[in-house]
């Protein structure tokens, strides 16, 4: 029986689900930044809609939160059609999909975020699901063991993936349209933070926008998590409207630069600088020293260190650049890496 608490958790949690919704895009209009996928897209959905036909699938890959899961459900809406959501991880075995593809209507997508961690097995049946329509199940074991086959309606299969190299080359290669998103521009992100803050009811100035912008990493997802942080500062310690000094005040709070670098990027940079001289270090051996996995300093924090100059990637290991020094307060010791200390 659901108690009060769990009550109030729970619609605590729905409301914060339909703000997450209300500040995403609904069309291909709305949605800023991409140009170049927005333009595939358009030609895609233009096509299909005047055959009368489902979409191609289609692979997004690129970093988190630069808006793959909000272009499923752009391309759901432009096509009027129904969206299912799934992440690789849930699909564990082959009964999971098919119960996933027997549910479904014709034309409906299906979208499955990190597709690249679907497991080796189920992806055997994903093939024929793509290509035929339809899927072939064994039922019961040993002597008794059969094969069915199930037809599924014409869908469309929208794959989001973060990290495209563990996509097997026989998955990759099924889908029609493959486009990469790429980090946002600054003034992208403007537009962004303006269109947030006006669907929240929250005032903010060019420069406050301006500040939020330069320091949300090429992200929209981050946007729209610092805006929400920033909206709380600016009504609990000043006017409720963010200015720059609203902005920088809170982003200083939360420990972000004006660089756009966090504590854990910064922490990596020490680290590099002061224990390994600015390497080459392994990306674990510096996972170990800053206490994070991997994992998440290879998807998270590195692309953006690598992208805007930082950290640079060698056959020997991860290297801090002269841009990296400076900012650590050095200068001119790029060249000197190994011979500092």
């Amino acid at each position: 029986m659901e108690t009060g608490s769990d009550y109030l958790q729970n619609a605590l949690e729905r409301k914060s689900d339909e703000i997450e919704l209300s500040l995403r895009p609904s069309g291909f209009d709305a949605f800023a930044g991409q140009g170049k996928t927005i333009e595939r897209l358009k030609v895609v959905v233009g096509a299909a809609k005047k055959r009368q036909e489902p979409l191609n699938h289609i692979l997004f890959h690129g970093p988190p939160g630069l808006g793959k899961t909000t272009l499923a459900f752009i391309l759901a809406n432009e096509m009027g059609a129904q969206i299912r959501v799934t992440s690789g991880p849930v699909i564990e075995k082959a009964s999971d999909l098919a119960g996933l593809l027997t549910n479904l209507q014709e034309g409906d997508i299906l979208f499955i975020d990190e597709i690249h961690r679907i497991s080796r097995t189920v992806e055997e049946f994903l093939y024929s699901a793509m290509e035929d329509f339809r899927i072939d199940i064994m039922i019961d074991q040993g002597p008794n063991a059969r094969s069915v086959r199930l037809n599924v309606p014409r869908f469309t299969l929208i794959g989001a993936t973060t990290r495209t190299g563990l996509l097997t080359s026989p998955l990759r290669s099924r889908f029609g349209l493959q486009t990469r998103l790429d980090y946002y521009t600054r003034p992208e992100l403007i537009s962004i933070v303006r269109r947030s803050c006006g669907l929240l009811n929250v005032p903010i100035d060019k420069f406050g926008a301006d500040e939020i912008a330069r320091r949300s990493r090429g992200t929209p997802r981050i946007v729209n998590n610092l805006i929400r942080f920033v909206r709380d500062y600016a009504q609990e310690r000043g006017t409720g409207m963010i200015d720059r000094q609203t902005a920088i005040s809170a982003l200083e709070l939360l420990e972000i630069d004006e660089n756009g670098l966090d504590e854990m990027d910064k922490r990596m940079l020490r680290v590099m600088a002061e224990n390994y001289k600015g390497g080459p270090v392994g990306i674990n051996t510096v996972a170990v020293a800053v206490n994070e996995e991997p994992d998440t300093l290879e998807e998270v924090h590195e692309p953006y260190l690598i992208q805007e100059g930082y950290i640079a990637r060698t056959p020997q290991g991860r290297i801090l650049t002269d841009k990296a020094w400076k900012i650590l307060g050095y200068s001119g010791m790029a060249s000197e890496q190994g011979t500092l200390f």
